[in-house]
């Protein structure tokens, strides 16, 4: 299972950006798609989760400005991004957590992270 995003950018202040995050792969189920971001210097931080009921949590900092949707037939999630500020520059990663199968009725959990895309916001 292997998890790519895309969608990052430059981008003014003010603008709008969204995110795209394809998991491939024999999979089960995903019960989880969540954005992190992570700006030079800082720890990575969770931006927004979206749970398998398609319940979402958003960080604070992001809350209003931000969406996260998910298409569990095609095992996509997106980061809708709006009115971005210059402190939201960062990179992007996308994480799933979910099953996939192992052999005949057995399944193992995983948790997986895309690569990284960079949004760049500038004032």
């Amino acid at each position: 299972v292997r998890l790519v995003e895309s969608g990052g950018g430059l981008v003014q202040a003010g603008g709008s950006l969204t995110l795209s995050c394809t998991a491939s792969g024999s999979i089960t189920r995903i019960n989880t798609f969540s954005w992190y971001r992570q700006a030079p210097g800082k720890q990575r931080e969770l931006v927004a989760v979206i749970f398998s009921g398609a319940v979402t949590q958003y960080s604070e900092s992001v809350k209003g400005r931000f969406t996260i949707l998910r298409d569990n037939v095609e095992n996509l999630v997106y980061l809708q991004m709006n009115t971005l500020k210059p402190e939201d520059t960062a990179v992007y990663y996308c994480n799933a957590v979910g099953t996939a199968p192992q052999a005949v009725g057995v399944v193992y959990e995983f948790n997986i992270w895309g690569r990284g895309t960079q949004v760049t916001v500038s004032s």
